[in-house]
């Protein structure tokens, strides 16, 4: 089975830079997706188009908002199973922004920042890390504040359609001490969507800072699939 990995909001690939070695030990063939983030729309046209190019059956992952992503893109009918990480896991209509208005305000509100076009991205002060991204080592967060982009709105703001973990196997992975989606969002996401869950502890940055537990669900749910 191939494994294909979605990043989130003002992510690139490097999200799952500590994680794709331990794909790669472990012989599990994979890619990764850089999406435009021009809209969820668009995002999830550029996903499914590399679901297309796949020959066998497919696990989607999606990381943060990617996982808005894949619940669109895990109708494809190569796609067996979806794995959530500390990823929005949408139902029918609903959108990004209306799940998070949903709660009381997260702590990385304040450092969310809108550009002329209604663009957002994340201000990574040395407050927003030691709030928002403790957890994270020094080296990963250059890394991150050099390849991050600005989002569209419009990622935010595009309803799901009908959800594939209606009728797709799903796997959701908690994060314990989430500051940028609440843990209480997630667990309330992961119930819904009748998800097999597990818990890490730590922040937001799960597929940096515990890529073990990233992989050891991705096996289990390769195993069951």
């Amino acid at each position: 089975m191939h494994i294909v990995l979605v990043h989130g909001a003002g992510g690139t690939p490097t999200t799952w830079q500590q994680v794709v070695p331990l794909l790669t030990a472990a012989g599990h063939a994979h890619t990764l997706v850089t999406n435009p983030m021009t809209s969820l729309n668009d995002d999830v046209a550029h996903t499914r188009s590399v679901v297309d190019a796949i020959d066998g059956p497919v696990l989607l992952v999606g990381h943060s908002y990617g996982g808005a992503v894949i619940t669109n893109v895990g109708r494809h009918e190569r796609v067996a199973g979806l794995v959530y990480v500390a990823a929005f896991a949408p139902d029918e209509g609903e959108t990004v922004n209306g799940i998070v208005e949903g709660y009381p305000p997260a702590e990385v509100s304040k450092y969310m920042r809108r550009g002329p076009n209604g663009e957002w991205h994340s201000e990574h002060t040395e407050e927003y890390w030691n709030e928002i991204g403790w957890d994270v080592p020094l080296e990963q967060r250059a890394v991150w504040d050099t390849e991050s982009r600005q989002s569209d709105n419009r990622i935010f703001t595009q309803p799901t359609g009908e959800p594939a973990w209606r009728t797709r196997k799903t796997w959701y992975l908690i994060a314990a001490q989430d500051k940028t989606l609440s843990t209480v969002v997630q667990r309330d996401m992961a119930a819904r969507a009748k998800a097999i869950t597990r818990e890490v502890e730590g922040s937001h940055f799960t597929p940096r800072v515990h890529p073990s537990a990233v992989l050891a669900v991705i096996e289990e749910a390769l195993d069951a699939l």
